[in-house]
């Protein structure tokens, strides 16, 4: 994109984290002259530490993905201009539904949740997310995932140290419910319809969200005639957007956004 394109970045958060994961990454867009957004999801604006503390939380517990998605599409449509929209996992998810809306200058899915009929049976998939579709569990009572599940499913191969304090800062209660709309028809996408230029990241050691899932996710997209790309990372997981090679990731979002 060039200078005369739009320069607003939304970033939208994906399940169990605080948005305040977004932190370093507005920073460096800010830095190359972008506006940027991470606006909570409902019912998460306070500190990971207080959402913790309220755990169970009933009205996190009652968030739905259609009703989310609608929340970020109201925010996009109070713009001057349309967005970059950029998310992560669940974020990433949402990000291909606003883009079938046509409410993106253009999106990066960063190790995206994918839509309906996506799916896998790779172990390390169907172990992380498990304990979060709390299946023979109340929707009423919302998700808070142990610091067990947190190194499975978001911190593999990192320090101890950097585990605990990623835990501490950023977990949050989640909803069962928005988990398991991934896979219904609030998650549907139709593949063939034109869309804003997309890429989406993968990275091979995400156990949560498998990269062989992302790219499933991509080649979906040959017929639509519209820009879509794919780029997989060596050695991230799931916590991609704190990892020490974050900035890597940023980099090359940047120059795809540039370029395209």
């Amino acid at each position: 994109m060039n200078n005369s394109e739009t320069k607003t970045i939304l970033f939208i958060t994906g399940a169990f984290v605080h948005h305040s994961c977004w932190d370093e990454w507005k920073s460096y867009f800010e830095n190359k002259g972008y506006k940027t957004l991470a606006p909570p999801w409902p019912h998460k604006d306070a500190s990971a530490e207080v959402l913790r503390n309220r755990q169970p939380d009933t009205a996190i517990a009652s968030n739905r993905l259609a009703a989310l998605t609608e929340y970020y599409a109201g925010i996009v449509k109070q713009l001057p201009e349309k967005p970059i929209l950029i998310g992560h996992s669940i974020g990433g998810l949402m990000v291909q539904l606003l883009l079938q809306q046509g409410l993106g200058a253009a999106g990066v899915a960063i190790h995206s949740v994918p839509p309906q009929g996506i799916f896998t049976f790779k172990l390390s998939f169907l172990k992380a997310g498990w304990g979060p579709l709390g299946f023979f569990t109340s929707v009423k009572r919302s998700f808070l995932m142990s610091f067990k599940g947190w190194v499975y499913a978001f911190t593999n191969g990192m320090e101890c140290e950097q585990q605990k304090e990623s835990y501490y800062r950023l977990t949050i209660p989640e909803s069962k419910l928005i988990v398991r709309d991934t896979i219904t028809k609030a998650a549907k996408v139709n593949f063939e319809n034109p869309h804003a230029p997309l890429l989406l990241t993968s990275g091979s050691d995400d156990h949560t969200i498998p990269a062989s899932l992302n790219y499933a996710n991509y080649k979906k997209y040959r017929k639509s005639n519209s820009i879509t790309d794919y780029k997989e990372f060596k050695g991230r997981n799931h916590f991609v957007l704190g990892q020490p090679t974050w900035k890597e990731d940023a980099d090359y979002i940047l120059n795809w956004i540039k370029g395209i």
